[in-house]
């Protein structure tokens, strides 16, 4: 076993249990770790020099095959009902069968931190079977210098094996495959998966259990800040827009997708972006495709053509292609990973059955109920057995990854947005004119000239309506958007069929909502819509 990188000694992962391995290599950077990658098979070259790695059978999280380590601590802090558990024995047989995996291996580990404001933050390490993921963690979480990683002791790590395959009777486990989080002890056990996101949302859902006993709201949001110092934190699940519409050349990238809302304000827990690039374009997305064509991004099953030219149009692999990279790629982002208190409060849905209007202002009742709602749609194609419209409801916008009750990031979210008299709206990226398959993406330059306008507050000077299903408050008319797509109905040719369509959404929402009815008080439920 030979150790080499810059790294202390004293907290080696000899130290840590692990014995009989094969070279070691801490925090090596993207050079090195690249040339290991090819020399491994793991990746190959784009014609502009990212990486591109392909996940095989996993091209997303696998959020079944994800477990909590039930303890005496996290017994009553859990919201069981929504993160399976495993228990402490288990987990520990699966740590020593990790252990006895890894001898003779080489392993990739990258010293890291979870969290911009210090106070608040996590030391991360992670340890990898292959290099192209110690590039990935790289480029997301937060990167220390060489100084402090020679006195670096982690406080968190995360062991991920690919090759390593789960017993179900001997582990508890589901599959072979495994994401075992033991929040007591802060370690993690990835295996049977080559899927690099789960490394990084293991630190968010460590972080989402840690920061609300410090009163720190735990966020899945983009953040970004105007050149007045105005910070807006966007919400939204997978494909609603929270990285394009925070990667805005105006204002300074604060983060797009992780965040903490602490006394001094918003903060990134990361230190790059991991951004959806199917059908990705220069012209609609300069920022983030420019990132994508150079030295030290990673792709994930982006698909090449024969001149090793990445083809963002092909979904033939996945709809769920990606693109890792350090922040400090996007021009504007934020040195500090730090804003102010944030002004305004966006939620993104992606509404493909096409009744919700492109923009609405929510009071802060809406938007707490909005928030435990979490909603977006599935549309057809886009996963196997998805053949219409589909709802989808994941509370506080991100529930694979709430370790604790919904209620208790809710409240905090409006405790925080009465203290700072945040602005709150809800931004539809979805469909007009009908529901999928009829009517049409909404356009995204409409989205931006109304998320501009909420944002330069130039919205507040408009005249608005309130919608007769959802009860919030819709602008009637805005400077440079055809007033027409604000009223979603008269987008409709079938006006019968949109009446159906609202109500049977709005069904879904008040039936998603019984499970939350005894947690919240009264103006939170009367924020429901009209069935």
């Amino acid at each position: 076993m030979k150790e080499t990188g810059i790294f202390n000694p004293k907290a080696s992962l000899k130290s840590f249990g692990f014995k009989d391995l094969g070279n070691v290599y801490y925090n090596l950077k993207p050079p090195f770790l690249y040339e290991e990658a090819i020399r491994r098979n793991e990746a190959k070259l784009t014609a502009e020099g990212a990486l591109v790695a392909y996940t095989g059978q996993f091209t997303g999280r696998s959020a079944k095959d994800k477990f909590i380590v039930r303890t005496k601590e996290t017994e009553p802090n859990i919201w069981w009902d929504n993160n399976k558990p495993m228990s402490q024995e288990h987990f520990d047989q699966l740590f020593a069968d990790f252990v006895e995996h890894a001898k003779g291996r080489d392993l990739f580990v990258e010293d890291l931190i979870g969290g911009a404001d210090h106070e608040n933050s996590i030391r991360a390490r992670v340890a990898s079977e292959y290099a192209w993921h110690a590039v990935f963690i790289r480029n997301l979480l937060i990167r220390p210098d060489e100084k402090a990683l020679e006195s670096y002791v982690p406080q968190m790590t995360i062991i991920n094996l690919p090759s390593f395959r789960a017993d179900p009777k001997r582990h508890g486990t589901r599959s072979e495959t495994v994401i075992a989080c033991d929040l007591t002890r802060l370690i993690v056990l990835i295996g049977g998966t080559s899927y690099a996101g789960e490394m990084k949302k293991s630190v968010f859902t460590a972080l989402n259990y840690i920061l609300p006993e410090k009163g720190v709201m735990p966020m899945h949001s983009s953040a970004n800040e105007g050149p007045k110092g105005d910070t807006a934190v966007f919400f939204g699940l997978s494909g609603t827009g929270k990285t394009t519409l925070s990667a805005d050349a105006s204002r300074t990238l604060i983060g797009d997708d992780e965040h903490g809302w602490g006394n001094d304000g918003v903060f990134n827990f990361e230190g790059g972006c991991y951004a959806k690039v199917i059908r990705l374009s220069a012209e609609a997305e300069p920022v983030i495709y420019s990132t994508t064509q150079r030295f030290g991004t990673i792709l994930e099953n982006v698909v090449l053509d024969k001149d090793r030219e990445p083809d963002f149009n092909d979904g033939s692999l996945t709809e769920n292609t990606r693109a890792a990279y350090p922040i400090y790629f996007v021009d504007n982002a934020s040195k500090t990973g730090k804003g102010g208190q944030p002004k305004n409060i966006i939620m993104l849905t992606a509404d493909a059955f096409g009744v919700i209007p492109p923009i609405a202002k929510l009071t802060p009742a809406q938007a707490m109920y909005h928030f435990l709602s979490g909603y977006t749609a599935k549309v057809a194609g886009t996963e196997k057995g998805v053949t219409e419209p589909e709802a989808t409801f994941s509370t506080c916008f991100g529930a694979p990854f709430m370790p604790r009750h919904p209620s208790v990031y809710g409240n905090l979210l409006r405790k925080k947005i009465a203290e700072h008299h945040v602005d709150c709206w809800l931004i539809n990226t979805g469909w007009t004119g009908g529901p999928y398959g009829v009517g049409s993406r909404m356009p995204i330059k409409a989205t931006r000239a109304l998320l501009n306008a909420a944002l330069d507050g130039s919205l507040k000077n408009v005249e608005f309506r309130k919608d007769e299903n959802f009860g919030f408050m819709v602008p009637k008319a805005v400077a440079g958007v055809d007033s027409a797509i604000l009223d979603p109905r008269s987008t409709w040719k079938d006006k019968a069929a949109y009446d159906e369509q609202v109500k049977k959404l709005a069904g879904m929402f008040i039936k998603n909502f019984e499970k939350f009815i005894p947690h919240v008080d009264d103006d939170v439920k009367n924020a429901a819509p009209k069935a």
